[in-house]
């Protein structure tokens, strides 16, 4: 099954989408198989990290703006090649196994939309595949 999902951004930052990947996979109905959950902007990107702590939401932020700068020199006309560059390291998707009709991630995982070029409306997907109850 495929799940459509919209979403509003501030400039940067992680957005909290487990609750949404959740939703899906027990709407699904599926008790085991995988979950792609996908961001089809170039822009923007999707990763699982620590969820328990705020400030490391902070800290991911700091450090691809520190690692990809928005420099003067660049040459796309848009003015926003460091969140080009920054949703190409981080990447497009995620593959999340489903395991008794849940995420199986870990005590402290969650997982997140990058917004590195906000505020934007935003969409992310996410296809559930495998055995239904």
């Amino acid at each position: 099954m495929l799940f459509n999902f919209q979403l509003s951004t501030s400039k940067e930052g992680l957005i909290d989408i487990t609750a949404e990947v959740t939703e899906a996979i027990m709407e699904s109905g599926v008790n085991e198989g995988i979950c792609i959950v996908y961001c089809p902007h170039t822009t923007a990107a999707i990763t699982i990290n620590e969820n328990a702590d705020p400030d490391v939401k902070t800290d991911f932020i700091s450090g691809l703006d520190r690692t990809f700068p928005d420099l003067a020199t660049f040459l796309h006309a848009e003015g926003n090649s460091d969140a080009h560059l920054k949703s190409s390291v981080v990447g497009a998707s995620e593959l999340i196994i489903v395991s008794g009709g849940k995420p199986l991630l870990g005590t402290w995982q969650g997982v997140y939309f990058c917004e590195f070029d906000g505020p934007r409306n935003r969409k992310f997907y996410v296809k559930v595949m495998g055995d239904w109850k």
